[in-house]
């Protein structure tokens, strides 16, 4: 009965190990670098990486544009209000007098309506 008890624990320990070995050898294929999981986590790891430094990049990009429009933005207003000025003082330099010393009044200007219209909404023939 022992010896029987022995073959059985024996075949027992046998079968363990061939399944042991056949689970190892999965598993070192299944974390091979160029064809399992960890070849996988590898390249997107590489790909994690370049698109952090193509972020940065566009962030660093962004923010030099956001600085430089607020700069043109600035100068923009300074130039308008420069002109804003120039037009009022324009309003209060006299018309000089005619060959016959007198000096013309003359009356506002109508608005003048454009030959054209200055905007036009073209429409696809696809949107139809």
């Amino acid at each position: 009965m022992d010896l029987i008890a022995d073959i059985f624990l024996g075949a027992a320990a046998m079968g363990a190990g061939i399944y042991c070995l056949i689970l190892g050898r999965r598993l070192n294929r299944f974390n091979d670098l160029e064809k399992g999981v960890g070849g996988a986590v590898a390249v997107l790891s590489a790909q994690v990486d370049d698109l952090t430094k193509t972020l940065a990049a566009a962030q660093s990009t962004a923010s030099h544009s956001a600085e430089t429009l607020t700069e043109l933005t600035r100068k923009a207003e300074s130039m308008a209000q420069r002109l804003e000025l120039q037009m009022a003082s324009m309003h209060d330099i006299p018309e000089p007098p005619r060959s016959n010393g007198s000096v013309v009044a003359h009356a506002p200007a109508a608005p003048q309506t454009p030959a054209e219209p200055m905007f036009v909404r073209h429409r696809g023939t696809a949107a139809q």
